[in-house]
């Protein structure tokens, strides 16, 4: 299996620094904190499979697989692209965003981004 280069990771980072930087001004316009949450894969599962998120808020999925996995709205649309093993990808949530994804390489996997104005899931893993 090849390993990713740190030219790799790197331009991922940007990308998902980028991203965080230009959520929708009118998100940040209304007076909200974005939390980030941390959603692992691993045994062929996204854990947890459930998040209350909101608008702004970023999701960071995280393969402990040996497998490549994805993020994908069934509605196709929002993908975090391929995820390989001990890689990570991110999105910034969205206002009307698909909320159930699956990974489409094993399409049992599946999970769900709840879409919520103000009251979040504390029991969720948040991280900054």
């Amino acid at each position: 299996m090849r390993r990713p280069t740190r030219r790799h990771l790197l331009s991922r980072a940007v990308a998902a620094f980028a991203a965080a930087a230009l959520a929708p001004a009118r998100i940040r316009a209304a007076g909200r904190d974005p939390r980030e949450y941390l959603v692992e894969i691993e045994g062929f599962a996204f854990l947890p499979d459930h998040l209350r998120v909101a608008p702004g808020d970023r999701v960071t999925w995280v393969n402990k697989d040996i497998a490549p996995h994805t993020a994908t709205a069934v509605d196709g649309s929002w993908d975090t692209g391929t995820i390989r093993a001990g890689e990570a990808a991110s999105l910034v949530v969205g206002n009307g965003q698909a909320e159930t994804y699956i990974c489409r390489f094993h399409p049992q996997m599946s999970a769900r981004l709840a879409l919520a104005d103000g009251d979040r899931d504390q029991s969720a893993r948040t991280f900054t």
